[in-house]
């Protein structure tokens, strides 16, 4: 009896271990498939259920999605370009050139970081704006009837606020990078009689190159995507995706049109992200 009961089968126990993927799967199910679904179907299906390629194709053909795509490409890669530069030359300054309050100086800096898009628009507003403190200086002090600075309202007004609000994306990775630097090569290059410049091209840089990557990569997708500063600016003639899809879809109720641009401009964000991963794991060794 005793043997019976030993070679009897046990109840089967229940697996969990597989289960721990269903969670995240549901968030993002919930959270970005089906909201994707929504509105892919919203620009390729009529109202009356059919499926209507041409409506989408025409939207996409237009001058209007045309130029929105060019002057996001343009803000998005200059924008991008100042806070590589911008970060780079405060980075080496904080990292390299030691002074007084370097790191209070660093931690303003990442506030940026918390700070609305719209209050830095704001700041920019009242400093370059045409009744800015610039502005109303200039003019008195020359005796002019009109603003002289007029830069704000045009696309290099949006690229100056992005890169103001995004060079710390690109500081913060950069001064860890900079913080790993070997400082004895350095002392080392300059001993054997190298200039800062060529220390800093042949020593700094290469060590910082993944870091340059990774936050040059996250500022042209948050460029790729700004909305508020562009809305807020209100630049002449500056439109791009995002203005755009807000433009069909709350001032012109053409949900099909800002469904077809906002399909575009998920794909061309997902693209960016996949080109940033796949440098990350090339750099990465």
């Amino acid at each position: 009896m005793s043997d019976a009961v030993a070679l009897a089968p046990r109840a089967g126990k229940v697996d969990l271990v597989g289960w721990w993927i269903a969670p995240p799967l549901i968030v993002l199910a919930l959270l970005f498939l089906y909201p994707l679904a929504l509105i892919t179907h919203a620009a390729l299906i009529d109202d009356s259920g059919a499926l209507n390629l041409a409506a989408a194709f025409e939207v996409l053909n237009s001058r209007a999605f045309l130029n929105a795509f060019i002057n996001t490409a343009e803000i998005a890669v200059a924008s991008t370009a100042g806070c590589v530069i911008l970060g780079l030359t405060l980075g080496l300054i904080l990292a390299f050139v030691p002074f007084p309050g370097a790191g209070l100086i660093a931690r303003i800096i990442d506030t940026f970081i918390a700070l609305p898009t719209f209050l830095v628009t704001l700041a920019f507003t009242f400093l370059y704006g045409s009744a800015g403190i610039l502005n109303g200086a200039l003019a008195a002090s020359m005796g002019l009837d009109h603003p002289p600075v007029d830069f704000l309202y045009s696309a290099w007004g949006v690229i100056l606020a992005e890169a103001t609000v995004y060079t710390p994306f690109v500081l913060r990775p950069l001064l860890a990078a900079f913080s790993l630097v070997d400082r004895s090569q350095i002392e080392v290059a300059s001993l054997l009689g190298a200039r800062p410049l060529r220390i800093v091209r042949q020593v700094i840089l290469p060590a910082a190159l993944p870091a340059i990557v990774a936050g040059g990569s996250l500022c042209l997708l948050l460029t790729v995507n700004e909305f508020g500063i562009v809305l807020f600016i209100g630049a002449k003639g500056v439109i791009t995706l995002p203005l755009l899809i807000y433009d069909k879809a709350i001032q012109e109720s053409d949900y099909q049109a800002a469904c077809a641009i906002a399909i575009v401009n998920v794909a061309l964000s997902l693209g960016l992200f996949g080109l940033y991963r796949f440098a990350a794991r090339r750099l990465g060794g």
